[in-house]
């Protein structure tokens, strides 16, 4: 009966996601090609704060645990699993005030309304998986813009979402490649319960009732002396430990 009822529920949400992404395209070429960068990160934070008003048409509700105090000004790793594409809106909106930018596949940076426009020209960078060098590379001057101007940086280290809420490995080259290129930054390990769930049946229709969860866990400086591999080891223990399957 849930997942009967969830066909004509995913039509409305898919309309209003879709009416979202299609108005907020214009509005943020306007304000990044007249007004410059802060009129357009304000136009994409409220493209966040719609999509997940569309995502509460499925029944979906957000918590977000955030018990540490990070100021702003300071550049940040955010290093989270990752469990479906409704895992990015929240993070950019809660976490707004530190400019959050994302390492994605080239592939999204065309083609979707809105989506593709801030990835090509909001800060985050685009790398193309198959060319290993290339992606080291552009991850190099990513992390690098990212450590000057002092944002925040998300990677899924795991690579691709995980389809059942169970983590997958950590891949370390790019997490390692950030390390080594924003030393002052702050790493911040962050848990993401139940996005899995929005995709539970397939693409269609959606599943109901998800109840996304955030957990920021106690961010790490980079300054203290410590073996990267043996850091990332301690980064995945604490995101996956709390992940509730």
């Amino acid at each position: 009966m849930r997942k009967l009822l969830a066909y004509p529920i995913t039509v409305l949400y898919f309309l209003c996601f879709g009416l979202t992404l299609v108005i907020f395209h214009p509005i943020q070429w306007f304000c990044n090609n007249v007004f410059g960068y802060k009129a357009h990160k304000i136009s994409v934070d409220c493209l966040q704060f719609f999509l997940m008003r569309c995502l509460n048409v499925l029944g979906t509700r957000f918590s977000f645990n955030n018990p540490h105090h990070i100021e702003k000004g300071i550049p940040l790793i955010l290093v989270a699993n990752h469990q479906s594409m409704y895992d990015i809106p929240p993070l950019i909106w809660f976490l707004r005030k530190h400019h959050v930018k994302f390492i994605s596949k080239k592939e999204l940076g065309k083609g979707i309304p809105s989506v593709s426009y801030n990835l090509r020209h909001g800060g985050s960078v685009l790398i193309d998986r198959k060319d290993a060098f290339g992606s080291i590379k552009a991850i190099q001057e990513f992390a690098q813009r990212v450590e000057q101007r002092k944002w925040a940086a998300v990677i899924f280290p795991e690579g691709t979402r995980s389809r059942d809420g169970h983590p997958k490995p950590f891949k370390t080259k790019g997490l390692i490649t950030m390390f080594n290129h924003m030393p002052s930054a702050l790493i911040v390990p962050i848990t993401i319960n139940n996005s899995w769930k929005t995709l539970r049946y397939g693409k269609f229709p959606m599943g109901l009732g998800a109840h996304i969860k955030y957990t920021v866990h106690k961010p790490i400086a980079l300054t203290e002396s410590k073996d990267r591999k043996e850091l990332i080891s301690e980064i995945e223990k604490t995101i996956t430990e709390a992940i509730i399957v």
